[in-house]
């Protein structure tokens, strides 16, 4: 009998780890949503892209918030990040482009090499001299961009998702899975820039975001 409770109890506390350890996670939209319970089953599944069917809508960075400052453009504002991050590019044919800033329709936001030509860099703001980088524009422009968002535009969203995590799994949906900000091979999730602002990871906090993967623990209480 104390041998069945002890496998009882173990089997308790390894499924209580699974949902307790990582509070968000980030999964991509396109994966089918039975599969992404299987991984974390009881989890509250948050769509945060400009697909979502609720207020999390609002944290994507299409989202016409309006008044967003442009990084080093003093008195230019823009609808939203992804309106900055895309009007401050710099092809081979075209410079800045300021009439993205006045998007408000959550579309035909991307500015392409195809229509373009080869992108040359961020102009590091609206009459800015110098181009910054793709990793360079990302933290001076795109990241700080987000976060004036975050801090400024949905602060009500973010502490409800900060509450809701301390008890349940979170699995934040976005295209972009890319939790490393120094990757330039793939677009940075701005669903890990939400759970990086929400746990004081890197870039907003001191903590350096791992890669990690769930596993039962061997727990016991005797």
């Amino acid at each position: 009998m104390q041998r069945e409770m002890k496998i009882k109890i173990k089997l308790m506390l390894n499924s209580l780890s699974k949902s307790y350890d990582i509070m968000i996670q980030i999964e991509s939209k396109r994966k089918k949503r039975e599969n992404i319970l299987k991984k974390y089953p009881d989890a509250i599944i948050a769509d945060v892209t400009s697909h979502a069917e609720d207020d999390l809508i609002k944290l994507s960075p299409f989202y016409p918030h309006g008044g967003i400052p442009v990084p080093f453009s003093e008195g230019v504002t823009a609808t939203c990040v992804e309106a900055v991050w895309q009007g401050l590019k710099v092809f081979e044919s075209a410079d800045v482009d300021m009439k993205m800033f006045k998007n408000e329709s959550m579309k035909n936001i991307k500015r392409t090499v195809r229509k373009f030509g080869k992108p040359l860099g961020h102009r590091k703001g609206v009459n800015g001299t110098e181009l910054l980088g793709y990793i360079e524009a990302r933290k001076l422009i795109y990241i700080p961009t987000y976060r004036w968002v975050l801090e400024h535009k949905v602060q009500r969203i973010i502490e409800r998702l900060r509450e809701a995590s301390q008890t349940k799994t979170i699995v934040l949906l976005d295209y972009n899975t890319n939790c490393d900000v120094d990757d330039p091979k793939k677009p940075l999730s701005h669903a890990f820039l939400i759970k990086a602002y929400v746990e004081g990871l890197y870039p907003f906090g001191d903590k350096m975001w791992k890669p990690q993967t769930i596993e039962p623990k061997q727990l016991t209480l005797f």
